[in-house]
């Protein structure tokens, strides 16, 4: 199983792009690349979790 798996199921879930979440969490999306490689610490999954919860309520708007 890779790093990460619950995280990058909800942004596909949500029909996200990878490059999206990183731009709302403020950072390059290869610097997320390399995130999603490791396990998240907790305020990088709070981070990332807060802004799929903010793109998809956009959408849904």
């Amino acid at each position: 199983m890779k790093a990460n798996e619950d995280i990058r199921q909800r942004i596909d879930n949500a029909r996200l792009r990878k490059w999206e979440v990183a731009e709302k969490v403020g950072i390059s999306d290869g610097r997320f690349s390399v995130w999603l490689r490791k396990p998240f610490t907790d305020e990088q999954k709070k981070r990332v979790e807060k802004a799929i919860d903010e793109l998809t309520k956009q959408i849904k708007e």
